[in-house]
Formats: structure tokens, C-alpha cells, sequence
């Protein structure tokens, strides 16, 4: 092989003229691209190479070649290793490795903008998320512990109150009982020991001592003895145990014998859409209703808390709620219309109008928009039946009732469809 003159090796620009008469001898490898200048020897144009003859054991005269900055670039004879455009776009293998040198650079930088993103942005990210979530739950957890510190003390304090008027009524009670029992036994001893003369002249004083008895009234039933539910009311826990309850919702199905006529199901068992013009069903299955769009679950609930979720902005006149299963299914009087019987507890729309209906008392609940979905929960042990709004964390009505049977969580559209949502 050619060998670089010492000329050559020191560098371009030193020596004579970048050792353009350099004796055979082995090329110096740099440490690969991008990393220093590296020096070698290549033939001239025209030399016997360009006729088959292997590079590097060719004769004939020679140039320096190096990479001058980023780019691999001809020198010449004095030419301090300065790049020669012409001879390079005369070479195309020149041309082709300062192209794919530039794009193991832009490889690198790229790379390198990849590795700080995934170095920083990534766990920066990822870091701010999670304090994110933990500092909202600490204060929502400061805000449930100052919440049950200011209901238990007013739990305590209705306690305290009504013990107290118990306390102060028993002491009535029992002075009323001794005086009762005390002429209970003056009588009894009047009318074992005196004969009927007797008797007669002691009308006057039995009289009077009576008239101590008609002094004592019946007990009645009196609010100061009895424990204030409202000291536990607290829009906050109402709505977050609401909000609570409906995250972990029931997944319920509609009964399809229970459907309407004028009302169609979807193979999901979740979707009731509305028809004016009655559907060919059975009207003689007995769970059937037979009139009013109305429809039942699959199931009933008994106890615990309960709880689902309905899309209803697709329609404006629809009924949500619970019923009994004695709820009569047949005929068009109100026996069988939700909201309108003693059997059923419904959220009701028509239009833009909302209402609260049971046992035929409608009260209006007054709404700024309408909800996309509605939210029912029943609490069997609590007495209660809320409906929520989940979108805007708003407790829409609540209504409170001692429930004696299982109940059904029923449907009613008028208009388009209604969907179960999980």
C-alpha cells in the first residue's frame, strides 16, 4: 500500500505540500466518523486504479485526503487539506459519505432530543400527575375529616338535648305515676273502709282529690323527645357519598315482558325507544303493561344501597325511578301510571317542565340545564331515594320513605330513547 510521508501524518499544510511524494506504507486509521481528522492517501484521477487495479497498490501519484470539519474533502498539493469542489463532485463515493455523514448527525441529535424526553419530559410528567392526584385527595380527605368532626359534634349535641328532655320528662312521669298510684290507693281504702254514710260524707274530700287526677294529661307524642335527623344533613357528605355510590353502580337489564307496546328493546337489554304505534306483542302476559310506556328491571332490590345510571339526552319526556311489584300493569287509569299510586317513586320530564311524583303529589324541581345522565340510588337502611346528576355533581332530588317490599328500578319514554348506561 502507499504509505503517508511524516509530512502527511503531522497534518495538511505541513511538510512539502502535504507529502505529495510519499513513500508506500500503511494507511492511519482515525476512531470512525465524527471523531477527529483523519488522514489517508487515495489516486489521483487517471492513475492505473481506474483500470481494475486494487486501491492502494496502484502507481502513480497520489493526493492527501481528509475530513476537513464534518466532511470528507480533497487536498492537493499545498492545499492545507481544504476541500476542492470540483474534484468532489468528480468523485461520486465522496459525495455520498459527507450525505451519510451529515445524517448520522442529524441521527445523533435526534437521539439525543429522544433520550432527554424520555430522561425528563416523560418522568417529569408522569411526576407532576401523580402529586396532582395525591394532593387532591389530601384535601378531599382534610375536607370528609373536618366534615365528621362538625357532624359527630352535632350528632352529640342532639343527643345530649333530647336525652336531657327525656330525663326532665321522666321525672314528670314519675311524680304523675306517684300521685295516681297514691289516690288509686285512697280510693281503694275509701271504699274498703267506710260504709255508705261514710262514703257520703267523704264525697267532698274524695272530690277534691280527684280533681288532682283530671290535672295529669295523657302523654302525647312531642318533637323535643325525639332525635332530629336533619342535625346529619350535609350537602357535602350527600354528594360525595352519591358520587361514591354511583362509581360503584349496579349493571341492571330491562325485563322484556314487562316492556310496552309502544315501546321497542334493543338486543343489549339497556335501550327503550318510543313508538306511537303499538308493537304485536302479548298484551296478555300478565307482567306486561298493556297502556302506559312504562317497563321494568330484571331485578328487584331489598336492602344495602343500591344504584344506576340512565343516558337521557336523547329525550325529553321520560320517568326514572323505583316501584313496587304489586304496581297494577293493565288499563289506562293511574293505578298503573308512574308517580301516580302509592307503589312507584319517579323523576319525571316532559318538555322542559321537571317534576317529583308520588302518589299522585307532584313537586317541581327547578333545573338551570337538562342532564345528559341521571343517576338513582336507594338506601334501603337510610330511607331514601336520590336522584343525581354526574356530570355536574348535583343532588337533582331526595326524597325519604320507609320502603316495606323489594323494589324495582322501572322506566317511562315518550319521546325517542333512553339508554342503561355501566
Amino acid at each position: 500500500r502507499p504509505r503517508c510521508p511524516p509530512a502527511a501524518e503531522e497534518g495538511p499544510g505541513r511538510g512539502d505540500g502535504g507529502g505529495m511524494a510519499a513513500a508506500p506504507g500503511p494507511r492511519r486509521r482515525g476512531v470512525g466518523l465524527g471523531v477527529g481528522p483523519w488522514w489517508g492517501v487515495r489516486p489521483c484521477e487517471g492513475s492505473p486504479v481506474g483500470n481494475g487495479a486494487l486501491w492502494g497498490g496502484a502507481r502513480g501519484p497520489w493526493e492527501v485526503w481528509g475530513r476537513v470539519g464534518t466532511r470528507w474533502g480533497l487536498s492537493g498539493r499545498g492545499a492545507g487539506g481544504r476541500r476542492r469542489p470540483a474534484e468532489a463532485a468528480r468523485c461520486p463515493w465522496l459525495c455520498l459519505q459527507n450525505k451519510i455523514v451529515d445524517r448520522c448527525e442529524r441521527l445523533q441529535l435526534q437521539s439525543a432530543a429522544i433520550a432527554r424526553h424520555l430522561d425528563e419530559v416523560l418522568p417529569n410528567a408522569a411526576n407532576a400527575a401523580r402529586e396532582l392526584v395525591i394532593q387532591r385527595l389530601i384535601f378531599v380527605g382534610n375536607a370528609c375529616e373536618n366534615e365528621e368532626q362538625r357532624l359527630l359534634e352535632k350528632v352529640h349535641t342532639e343527643e345530649e338535648r333530647a336525652h336531657q328532655s327525656i330525663l326532665t320528662q321522666r321525672v314528670h312521669w314519675t311524680e304523675a305515676l306517684q300521685k295516681l298510684a297514691a289516690l288509686r290507693t285512697y280510693l281503694v281504702d275509701m271504699i274498703t273502709n267506710l260504709d255508705d254514710q261514710g262514703l257520703v260524707r267523704a264525697e267532698q274530700e274524695i272530690f277534691e282529690r280527684t280533681e288532682v287526677a283530671e290535672g295529669i294529661l295523657e302523654p302525647q307524642e312531642s318533637p323535643k323527645l325525639n332525635f332530629n335527623q336533619s342535625c346529619v344533613q350535609s350537602p357535602l357528605l350527600h354528594r360525595l357519598w352519591a358520587s361514591a355510590v354511583l362509581c360503584c353502580s349496579q349493571e341492571i337489564h330491562i325485563d322484556e315482558k314487562t316492556v310496552s307496546p309502544h315501546l321497542s328493546l334493543l338486543e343489549d337489554k339497556k335501550t327503550l325507544t318510543f313508538s306511537p304505534k303499538k308493537a304485536k306483542v302479548d298484551l296478555d302476559c300478565p307482567e306486561r303493561f298493556d297502556h302506559w310506556p312504562n317497563a321494568l328491571a330484571t331485578a328487584a332490590f331489598h336492602s344495602g344501597v343500591c344504584a344506576w345510571k340512565i343516558s337521557v339526552e336523547k329525550s325529553c319526556a321520560y320517568k326514572l325511578g323505583v316501584c313496587y311489584s304489586s304496581l297494577p300493569r293493565k288499563g289506562s287509569g293511574n293505578d298503573a301510571r308512574l308517580g301516580f299510586n302509592a307503589a312507584s317513586w319517579v323523576f319525571s320530564r316532559y318538555d322542559k317542565e321537571f317534576r317529583f311524583l308520588h302518589a299522585g303529589h307532584p313537586q317541581a324541581v327547578e333545573l338551570i340545564k337538562s342532564p345528559a345522565e341521571i343517576g338513582v340510588l336507594v338506601d334501603f337502611a337510610g330511607g331514601e331515594v336520590l336522584f343525581y346528576d354526574p356530570d355536574s355533581g348535583t343532588i337533582l332530588f331526595s326524597h325519604r320513605e320507609t320502603f316495606r317490599e323489594p323494589l324495582y328500578p322501572v322506566f317511562a319514554v315518550a319521546h325517542r330513547s333512553i339508554s342503561l348506561v355501566q
